[in-house]
Protein backbone atom coordinates (compact mmCIF):
# COMPACT_ATOMS: atom_id res chain seq x y z
CA UNK A 1 0.00 0.00 0.00
CA UNK A 2 1.42 3.05 -0.68
CA UNK A 3 0.45 6.56 0.86
CA UNK A 4 1.71 10.27 1.31
CA UNK A 5 4.37 11.19 3.90
CA UNK A 6 5.08 14.68 5.22
CA UNK A 7 8.64 15.14 7.15
CA UNK A 8 8.98 18.47 9.05
CA UNK A 9 11.30 19.61 11.61
CA UNK A 10 14.29 22.36 11.71
CA UNK A 11 17.48 20.61 13.44
CA UNK A 12 20.15 23.29 14.74
CA UNK A 13 23.37 21.40 14.60
CA UNK A 14 27.19 21.57 16.11
CA UNK A 15 29.64 23.92 14.53
CA UNK A 16 31.72 22.24 11.83
CA UNK A 17 28.87 19.52 10.94
CA UNK A 18 29.55 18.96 7.46
CA UNK A 19 26.97 18.34 4.69
CA UNK A 20 28.80 14.78 3.89
CA UNK A 21 27.68 14.07 7.63
CA UNK A 22 24.13 15.08 7.08
CA UNK A 23 24.36 12.95 4.45
CA UNK A 24 25.47 10.29 6.01
CA UNK A 25 22.67 10.34 8.85
CA UNK A 26 20.34 10.73 6.68
CA UNK A 27 21.36 7.58 4.65
CA UNK A 28 18.92 5.26 5.31
CA UNK A 29 16.28 7.80 3.94
CA UNK A 30 18.10 9.03 0.81
CA UNK A 31 18.83 5.14 -0.01
CA UNK A 32 14.84 4.43 0.27
CA UNK A 33 13.84 7.80 -2.09
CA UNK A 34 16.89 6.39 -4.03
CA UNK A 35 19.11 9.80 -3.85
CA UNK A 36 22.63 10.09 -2.93
CA UNK A 37 22.39 13.63 -1.64
CA UNK A 38 19.79 15.72 0.74
CA UNK A 39 20.20 17.92 -2.66
CA UNK A 40 18.52 15.35 -4.30
CA UNK A 41 15.73 14.93 -2.35
CA UNK A 42 12.93 16.89 -3.58
CA UNK A 43 9.42 17.15 -2.14
CA UNK A 44 6.88 15.83 -4.35
CA UNK A 45 4.84 18.97 -3.78
CA UNK A 46 6.90 21.67 -5.80
CA UNK A 47 6.16 24.70 -2.92
CA UNK A 48 8.43 22.57 -0.29
CA UNK A 49 12.05 23.03 0.19
CA UNK A 50 13.18 19.36 0.61
CA UNK A 51 15.66 19.14 2.77
CA UNK A 52 18.14 22.01 3.19
CA UNK A 53 21.26 22.65 5.28
CA UNK A 54 22.17 26.14 5.67
CA UNK A 55 25.70 25.76 6.42
CA UNK A 56 25.91 29.36 7.20
CA UNK A 57 23.36 29.14 9.85
CA UNK A 58 23.85 25.58 10.46
CA UNK A 59 20.55 24.63 9.93
CA UNK A 60 18.88 21.84 8.80
CA UNK A 61 15.28 22.34 7.37
CA UNK A 62 13.03 19.62 6.74
CA UNK A 63 9.92 20.16 4.59
CA UNK A 64 9.57 17.58 2.22
CA UNK A 65 6.90 14.97 0.90
CA UNK A 66 6.63 11.68 -0.90
CA UNK A 67 5.07 8.99 -2.24
CA UNK A 68 6.08 5.89 -0.04
CA UNK A 69 5.08 2.25 1.34
CA UNK A 70 5.29 0.87 4.64
CA UNK A 71 8.64 0.38 5.15
CA UNK A 72 9.53 4.10 5.06
CA UNK A 73 9.29 4.26 8.78
CA UNK A 74 11.83 1.65 9.12
CA UNK A 75 14.26 3.96 7.27
CA UNK A 76 13.17 7.44 8.13
CA UNK A 77 13.15 6.95 11.76
CA UNK A 78 16.75 5.81 12.19
CA UNK A 79 18.04 8.41 10.02
CA UNK A 80 16.13 11.17 11.73
CA UNK A 81 17.87 9.33 15.29
CA UNK A 82 21.15 9.74 13.79
CA UNK A 83 21.32 13.23 13.52
CA UNK A 84 21.73 13.46 17.58
CA UNK A 85 25.12 13.40 17.29
CA UNK A 86 25.33 16.36 14.77
CA UNK A 87 22.48 18.45 16.65
CA UNK A 88 23.03 21.71 19.18
CA UNK A 89 19.64 21.37 21.01
CA UNK A 90 16.89 19.35 20.90
CA UNK A 91 14.33 19.63 18.00
CA UNK A 92 11.24 17.36 17.44
CA UNK A 93 11.03 16.10 13.90
CA UNK A 94 7.59 15.76 12.89
CA UNK A 95 6.50 12.54 9.98
CA UNK A 96 2.79 12.57 9.17
CA UNK A 97 1.41 9.80 6.81
CA UNK A 98 -1.74 9.82 5.16
CA UNK A 99 -3.35 7.13 3.39
CA UNK A 100 -6.10 6.89 0.57
CA UNK A 101 -8.31 6.86 3.10
CA UNK A 102 -8.35 10.26 4.43
CA UNK A 103 -6.70 8.41 7.80
CA UNK A 104 -3.56 10.29 9.39
CA UNK A 105 -0.93 8.85 11.78
CA UNK A 106 1.63 11.53 13.15
CA UNK A 107 4.55 10.00 15.05
CA UNK A 108 7.21 12.82 16.61
CA UNK A 109 10.77 11.96 16.57
CA UNK A 110 12.45 14.27 18.98
CA UNK A 111 16.39 14.71 17.89
CA UNK A 112 18.75 16.35 20.31
CA UNK A 113 22.43 16.46 21.68
CA UNK A 114 21.38 14.63 24.83
CA UNK A 115 19.50 12.05 26.33
CA UNK A 116 18.30 15.01 29.11
CA UNK A 117 17.89 17.33 26.01
CA UNK A 118 15.34 15.49 24.39
CA UNK A 119 13.62 14.13 27.82
CA UNK A 120 13.47 17.94 28.30
CA UNK A 121 11.77 18.51 24.96
CA UNK A 122 9.44 15.79 25.41
CA UNK A 123 8.28 16.84 28.66
CA UNK A 124 7.91 20.36 26.99
CA UNK A 125 6.07 19.12 23.69
CA UNK A 126 3.33 17.18 26.52
CA UNK A 127 2.85 19.97 28.35
CA UNK A 128 1.63 22.06 25.92
CA UNK A 129 -0.27 19.61 23.87
CA UNK A 130 -2.17 19.18 27.33
CA UNK A 131 -2.60 22.44 28.34
CA UNK A 132 -3.83 23.33 24.80
CA UNK A 133 -6.11 20.65 25.41
CA UNK A 134 -7.59 21.34 28.91
CA UNK A 135 -7.90 24.91 27.84
CA UNK A 136 -11.12 24.09 25.67
CA UNK A 137 -12.73 23.21 29.27
CA UNK A 138 -11.01 24.64 32.00
CA UNK A 139 -9.29 27.55 33.89
CA UNK A 140 -6.04 28.40 33.83
CA UNK A 141 -5.53 26.81 37.51
CA UNK A 142 -6.75 23.81 36.43
CA UNK A 143 -4.58 23.33 33.68
CA UNK A 144 -1.57 24.30 36.23
CA UNK A 145 -2.41 21.13 38.48
CA UNK A 146 -2.46 18.63 35.39
CA UNK A 147 0.85 20.28 33.99
CA UNK A 148 2.86 19.82 37.31
CA UNK A 149 1.92 16.52 37.16
CA UNK A 150 2.80 15.58 33.51
CA UNK A 151 5.60 17.42 35.12
CA UNK A 152 6.62 15.13 37.76
CA UNK A 153 5.88 12.25 35.84
CA UNK A 154 8.59 13.47 33.50
CA UNK A 155 10.58 13.63 36.18
CA UNK A 156 9.88 9.93 37.97
CA UNK A 157 10.67 8.71 33.96
CA UNK A 158 13.72 10.71 34.13
CA UNK A 159 14.80 9.06 37.33
CA UNK A 160 14.22 5.62 35.46
CA UNK A 161 15.84 5.88 32.44
CA UNK A 162 18.24 9.03 32.53
CA UNK A 163 21.20 6.49 31.66
CA UNK A 164 20.03 5.80 28.05
CA UNK A 165 21.83 7.47 25.33
CA UNK A 166 20.36 10.58 22.84
CA UNK A 167 19.88 8.05 20.04
CA UNK A 168 18.03 5.54 23.00
CA UNK A 169 15.66 8.39 24.18
CA UNK A 170 14.87 10.56 20.57
CA UNK A 171 12.37 7.26 19.29
CA UNK A 172 9.21 8.12 17.64
CA UNK A 173 5.62 8.72 19.67
CA UNK A 174 2.88 8.52 17.53
CA UNK A 175 0.10 10.42 17.92
CA UNK A 176 -4.13 9.54 17.30
CA UNK A 177 -4.73 9.41 13.72
CA UNK A 178 -6.36 12.82 12.65
CA UNK A 179 -7.65 15.07 9.69
CA UNK A 180 -5.03 17.94 9.90
CA UNK A 181 -2.67 18.39 7.14
CA UNK A 182 0.62 20.31 8.42
CA UNK A 183 0.19 22.45 5.23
Amino acid sequence: MRMEVHVHGTVHLRPAVRLAEINDALQPWLEYIDVDTIDEAKSVHHDELGILFDSRSRVLEICWTGDVGRSFGNRVEPAIRALCPLSEAAAEIEVSYYDEDDNDEINLIFVGPSAEAIHEAQRRRMAEDVADLLSRHFDEPAIGEVVTLVNDLFARDWNKRGTATAEEFSLGETTPPTSRHLH
